[in-house]
């Protein structure tokens, strides 16, 4: 089977292959994420879901600005996401994926997609992430 392309608009440059988790909700990296990567915060939905080593795929993000030096110290720990995939630019995950990007070459690539197109990654699906300096778009694998 083909891979279904979906295009998308490019925030931080990289390429990244892993399982989709699709959040119910945005969640705050700043006290809503442990140290291991997982959804810590009590009154989220999918608290206990882990993100390391996964594409986060999310509306958008929430919360404090601290949120883009945990994100930061998630990926360079190697508990973070392997990609971002939102319906909404966001500066705070931006800036949690550049600062380990420019830093350690750690790469974590952040996409934005159409909402509609959002909808089609599902949790357990594969996809593969790619953004560069003039295009980007996100690969469905299964």
């Amino acid at each position: 089977m083909a891979a279904e392309r979906l295009r998308a608009v490019g925030q931080v440059a990289g390429t990244a292959e892993a399982e989709v988790v699709r959040l119910a909700e945005p969640v705050s990296f700043w006290g809503g994420v442990g140290r291991d990567g997982t959804i810590s915060d009590v009154r989220h939905p999918d608290r206990g879901v882990g993100l390391a080593g996964r594409v986060l795929v999310t509306t958008s993000g929430r919360g404090s600005s601290s949120s883009s030096s945990v994100l930061a110290e998630l990926i360079h720990a190697g508990v973070g996401p392997r990609a971002i995939v939102t319906s909404t630019p966001d500066a705070i995950l931006v800036l949690g994926a550049l600062v380990p990007a420019l830093l350690y070459g750690e790469d974590v690539p952040v996409v934005v997609l159409a909402p509609e197109d959002l909808d089609r990654l599902v949790t357990g699906s594969r996809a593969r992430v790619v953004a560069t300096e003039r295009e980007a778009w996100v690969d469905i694998l299964t």
